[in-house]
């Protein structure tokens, strides 16, 4: 099978947002995964058309991407209780693009939960899109801790997060594999 593209998807636009270094992080572990090629695609790097075309509102570049991908990996913060309206509005941008593809989130969260009510809150999402999304969630918890005045993870959090993102990626790449087969065989 050929390899797979999976693109993170950075899902803020906050300043000061303690997402990217995870996001970042998680970028640098996928890229080591054999077979699978990815990049970060920040949404607050995008072009965002604030106008109510839905779907009909792509993004030139994004969009594209969004309809190679494979897989997606969201690394998404939670706040009050819920993901980004934005993330929201970039994902509406998009619909047929998804349909039959593997989603997997990243939830970053300064509290004790790591953002798994901003999960809870994306299914209803991936299930109008027609995404598979993985069972298992990597879900940063007191994120403000994990890293060095300098910006890197502490050496304690890379040992937990890698070996949390490498079960979560055997998931996401069987998920991914499947469906993909799935899509050029069954079409």
């Amino acid at each position: 099978m050929s390899d797979l593209f999976i693109p993170v998807i950075l899902g803020t636009v906050r300043q000061g947002r303690m997402s990217e270094p995870v996001a970042k992080f998680v970028v640098e572990q996928v890229r080591q995964t054999e077979g699978v090629e990815t990049e970060l695609i920040d949404i607050r790097a995008l072009p965002i058309p604030l106008g109510d075309a839905g779907p009909n509102a792509k993004i030139p570049g994004f969009s594209e991407t969004i309809a190679r991908a494979d897989a997606y990996i969201l690394v998404v913060p939670e706040y009050n209780h819920g993901y980004p309206g934005m993330l929201k509005h970039v994902l509406d941008l998009n619909y047929k693009e998804y349909l039959r593809k593997a989603v997997g989130v990243c939830s970053v969260s300064m509290g004790g939960f790591g953002g798994v009510r901003a999960v809870e809150s994306l299914l209803p999402t991936f299930k109008a899109f027609g995404l598979a999304a993985t069972v298992a969630d990597i879900n940063v918890s007191n994120v403000n801790t994990l890293f060095e005045e300098s910006g890197r993870m502490t050496e304690e959090a890379i040992a937990t997060y890698t070996r949390r993102l490498e079960r979560f990626m055997q998931e996401l790449l069987w998920l991914a594999k499947t469906l993909k087969y799935g899509r050029e065989n069954f079409s």
